[in-house]
């Protein structure tokens, strides 16, 4: 059978323990307690000075955390506007020539054995440019000499002739034929004589050919031949610009011939830009460059001085003046996004305003604008791509647009 189940024993759970009983008072012990509690009160002295203390730090902290996440105000360059009455210019680039330019050539054919000058050598008339070598032409003058020679030899002849014949004529013994014949070979000879001399002096003059002249004061401004050289007759050795008045020629459009006849010229150069000189349409081409299908225009440049020199870069500008008032913006300034230009306003509170304007003309500097803008308006000339209407900015004032 099986065996009976024994019941195990109940544990019984430990009893709590029991508080115990406060021990009796040491002596002493009432002065350390009350020196804990000021120790304590002390602490929380300190720890509420801390505090204190690290206030503005932590505020600072929170200010910095706080502009890191708000997007920073940009400095922009500013322009005033300003409106003015408009010059309605026409610039057209040339270049600075003397009236007068000359090829200088030779007028007997020859060898060159020296070039006495070189490109910007300044000349006076009668100066030698060029020689030929003289030998071939000293000969033509010997050989003249000589033929002069036999010619008044033998006029000298015909003429003792034509007088012995007249005598014989006279006393009958000579057949007025014969004395007509001595006649004319005596006219024959005195006509060779004055062939000879002149035939002398021409070869004195190819011979004088043979230096190179210049015709007028100037300046050489190309050289086209060396020594060693032979020349043909009439081929250009150099060329010489004279002295004297100066022009800038330039290439007109056939929409500007009528306004080229009727404004004011003026002249200004590359290398001095703030300078202007007056000028006058002396000559303007009645046909148009095959090429170009442009007309060539001469303006006379009055008084010019040092600073105008042969081959410079010009601009004639051709203006007359207008009713129209205009504001001078630089090209910076201007945004064009496929609507229209456009330039940026900075009103009062530093906001970015996009405003859309009317622009009559560019050059390479600046832009003339005619509607959009208010007199004093404050637009932005330089980064404008960058930017966006409505963004906060901080002006700068930059420097007011300088030039045309």
């Amino acid at each position: 059978m099986p065996s009976p189940i024994t019941p195990k024993p109940t544990q019984l759970l430990p009893p709590f323990p029991q508080p115990l009983p406060n021990p009796p008072p040491q002596p002493g012990q009432g002065r350390v307690e009350a020196a804990g509690r000021v120790g304590r009160g002390f602490r929380a002295i300190a720890a509420t000075l801390v505090v204190i203390a690290l206030a503005p730090v932590l505020a600072a902290c929170d200010d910095m955390a706080t502009s890191a996440t708000a997007p920073p105000i940009r400095p922009v360059q500013v322009q005033r506007v300003v409106f003015a009455l408009a010059d309605e210019n026409r610039e057209f680039a040339g270049v600075v020539r003397a009236r007068y330019e000359t090829d200088l050539a030779f007028r007997v054919a020859g060898k060159m054995v020296a070039r006495l000058v070189n490109v910007g050598d300044r000349v006076r008339a009668g100066d030698v440019v060029a020689r030929l070598d003289p030998r071939d032409l000293q000969l033509q003058v010997e050989s003249a000499d000589a033929e002069l020679t036999a010619a008044t030899s033998n006029l000298a002849q015909a003429a003792a002739d034509e007088q012995r014949y007249q005598n014989l004529r006279t006393r009958g013994y000579a057949a007025v034929a014969d004395y007509e014949r001595k006649k004319a070979a005596m006219d024959e000879a005195e006509g060779r004589v004055e062939r000879g001399r002149r035939a002398l002096d021409l070869a004195h003059n190819q011979l004088a050919y043979a230096d190179l002249k210049a015709d007028a004061d100037g300046v050489i401004t190309a050289t086209l031949a060396e020594a060693g050289q032979v020349v043909a007759v009439g081929q250009a050795v150099a060329r010489l610009a004279h002295h004297g008045e100066m022009e800038a020629q330039v290439a007109l459009p056939e929409t500007r011939l009528a306004e080229a006849r009727q404004s004011d010229a003026s002249v200004r150069l590359w290398s001095e830009p703030h300078r202007r000189f007056s000028a006058r349409l002396r000559e303007l081409s009645p046909q148009a460059d095959a090429a170009t299908r442009t007309y060539a225009a001469r303006f006379t440049i009055e008084n010019p001085d040092d600073a105008v020199a042969l081959g410079m870069t010009a601009t004639v500008v051709l203006s007359h003046p207008t009713d129209t008032m205009v504001a001078k913006v630089p090209l910076a300034a201007i945004l064009n996004r496929g609507g229209g230009p456009t330039v940026y306003r900075v009103d009062d509170t530093g906001v970015l305003e996009r405003r859309p304007v009317t622009v009559s003309s560019f050059n390479e500097v600046a832009a003339l604008i005619t509607s959009g803008l208010e007199n004093g308006d404050e637009i932005v000339t330089l980064g404008v791509q960058m930017l966006v209407a409505g963004q906060k900015v901080r002006a700068v004032m930059g420097r007011a647009i300088e030039g045309r």
